[in-house]
């Protein structure tokens, strides 16, 4: 592994890091050694707005490579949506450009005195005033740092005003729209005074045996180009099964309170595909290129939405246009804001009106009813500007919550809002939810594809009804330990790899003669190091849980009258886990087999 740029925005100190290579063989890289690595760091009294706040940003031993859809990194830290673990995977090409200018990651703490951007290019790291750049939005600082530098290729990530002003789901951007979102790593970036950093490398990126990689990495990327799915991402991109979501019930609408919804149908990978589409982009080395490219009304080419961007700024809100979810979702980018947190807040504002927790005047003039895009459009100007009803979408769904007495209402699990599959039309997903180490996040593990048939025998999986119970609890443990190794290496979720090929890219990348039960092991150890990080922070068993509104029945659609056998499943899941029962922590046989004595001794 490269070693790590080290930096102390405070002292304006800069030094490598060599990571010690029992980590590296134990994690791997991306989030699970970026748990191990901050283990230290991350302690309950710790604000992840202060100077001492890590942000990590971390490659994976595939990270580009070349291989198939590993042109990704990682952000770790401690959330300041959440107050607990926090990782976040990103695409483009800033990853890769890090690893050819000879780094596997970059480690800040402190706060400049001023606005400043870290600048990188090969051996030369220096830390560059940013007072112009404070201001920009997450394009702009992009294209002024190339003019600045005068460098063609500059791979450029930054945050956005939300970021400078801390909004707690702020993210980091770069390239064409890729984005670091949930967690809100861009407050923390702006916390620090730090608007962007910026790398070019002009070396290559090596693995142990180059020999055994390159044939396995081209089969791979073959192998994964003919595959059904990659078609399905090519042509409609991540919204490629709207609108089977939509009539299996899994698609939210109006906030998670309607099983059906009148033209959600135009929600989906086809309509846009059908009206505004206009061309594909794709990361570093993606043989997919599920990216969209869409055209408007202005005939300018912008970035199209994804799955989450199109149902949270379409159905979510009572809206049926992916024009209108593509405007709202690129004013989220340009502000440096996570679309899915975002529109989970507006849509929890329409709910509040709709009940009758939210007034008029507490609404400033504002018609909060659904399918009202301009309403949602001025909620997030108000949001960015923490002004009037603002002041209070700001702070995420959880508090939102519970400012305006409906503490219930919020469709959030540990403060993070929960994303657009719906457990009531996927019962794993009510596990994943409950469980995720970053809070309710379909990364951690997307089950609700193996709740629709997409179960890898080799994993020891079976297949079990997207309505079954308890039974399927200890597929989704296979899974999320699974997922996990993808966030190590980093592995696109996109691309169905099959687990032997992962195997065989570990193996030559690192010299490692694994089998494929040592590639879980390493899943399954990362996935327990986060939970215990989170006990550390404060997580406790009643955590584990799902809002109240997931609880209930729809009265219609396809998931219609279906309740979520919720404790059941997850007295299942402690028990396929080797978890206490009662506490929630993982016993110390489990912590001893995965080699994690050394935390109960901590």
């Amino acid at each position: 592994m490269q070693p790590i740029i080290k930096i102390d925005l405070s002292s304006g100190k800069i030094e490598r890091f060599r990571v010690p290579v029992e980590f590296e063989r134990d994690y791997l890289g991306g989030a699970s050694l970026g748990a191990r690595l901050l283990w230290d760091s991350l302690t309950r009294e710790l604000d992840p707005l202060s100077q001492q706040s890590p942000l990590l940003i971390l490659n994976g031993p595939l990270s580009g490579t070349a291989g198939p859809t590993v042109g990704r990194f990682v952000v770790c830290g401690k959330s300041p949506a959440t107050g607990l673990w926090a990782e976040s995977n990103c695409g483009g090409f800033f990853g890769p450009e890090l690893r050819t200018a000879s780094w596997d990651g970059v480690w800040i703490t402190g706060k400049a005195e001023k606005p400043v951007y870290l600048f990188i290019r090969d051996s030369q790291v220096e830390i560059r005033q940013a007072d112009s750049l404070w201001g920009l939005d997450t394009y702009e600082v992009q294209d002024a740092v190339k003019r600045e530098t005068g460098i063609q290729g500059i791979r450029t990530l930054g945050i956005g005003v939300a970021g400078e002003r801390m909004l707690p789901y702020a993210l980091l951007l770069c390239d064409h729209g890729r984005v670091a979102g949930r967690t809100g790593f861009g407050a923390v970036m702006g916390s620090k005074n730090l608007k962007a950093i910026a790398v070019k490398g002009t070396g290559k990126v090596l693995v142990f045996d180059a020999t055994a990689y390159a044939p396995l990495r081209s089969e791979a990327n073959r192998a994964l180009k003919a595959d059904p799915m990659t078609s399905v991402l090519a042509t409609l991109g991540s919204a490629g099964a709207a609108d089977y979501f939509n009539y299996l019930g899994e698609q939210p609408k109006k906030y998670f309170s309607a099983g059906v919804l009148e033209g959600a149908d135009n929600i989906s990978g086809a309509s846009v595909a059908e009206g505004i589409l206009a061309g594909k982009s794709a990361c570093h080395g993606c043989v997919i290129a599920c990216g969209r490219v869409v055209k408007l009304e202005d005939g300018e080419k912008r970035k199209g939405p994804e799955y989450e961007t199109l149902v949270g700024f379409g159905p979510n809100l009572g809206l049926t246009s992916p024009a209108t979810a593509t405007r709202l979702g690129e004013l989220c980018d340009r502000y440096g804001l996570d679309t899915i947190s975002m529109s989970g807040v507006i849509g929890l504002a329409f709910r509040l009106y709709e009940l009758g927790f939210i007034g008029e005047q507490d609404a400033g003039g504002l018609e909060l009813a659904w399918g009202n895009a301009s309403a949602a459009e001025e909620c997030i100007h108000l949001a960015v500007r923490r002004e009037g009803l603002g002041q209070y979408l700001a702070l995420g769904a959880k508090s939102f919550a519970e400012h305006f007495g409906a503490p219930d209402e919020a469709v959030q699990v540990n403060g993070l809002e929960v994303a657009y599959h719906d457990p009531r039309g996927a019962s794993g997903m009510a596990i994943v939810y409950a469980t995720s180490p970053r809070g309710a996040c379909h990364n951690q593990s997307d089950y609700f594809l193996a709740d629709i048939g997409q179960v890898d025998a080799s994993l020891g999986m079976d297949f079990f009804d997207r309505h079954a119970g308890a039974e399927k609890a200890a597929n989704v443990a296979k899974h999320q330990d699974f997922r996990t190794v993808n966030n190590s290496l980093v592995l696109c979720m996109f691309a169905n790899v099959p687990p032997e090929t992962m195997l065989d890219l570990v193996n030559a990348a690192c010299g490692y003669d694994w089998s494929l039960d040592d590639l879980l092991r390493c899943g399954e150890r990362a996935w327990n190091l986060k939970r215990l990080i989170n006990l550390k922070l404060g997580l406790t068993r009643e955590s584990d849980r799902l809002p109240q509104p997931l609880l209930r029945a729809y009265q219609d659609g396809g998931a219609g009258g279906y309740v979520i056998p919720f404790d059941e499943m997850m007295a299942a899941y402690y028990a396929a886990r080797g978890w206490d029962a009662i506490s929630g922590k993982p016993v110390p046989e489990k912590l001893s087999g995965l080699g994690l004595s050394w935390v109960a001794k901590d």
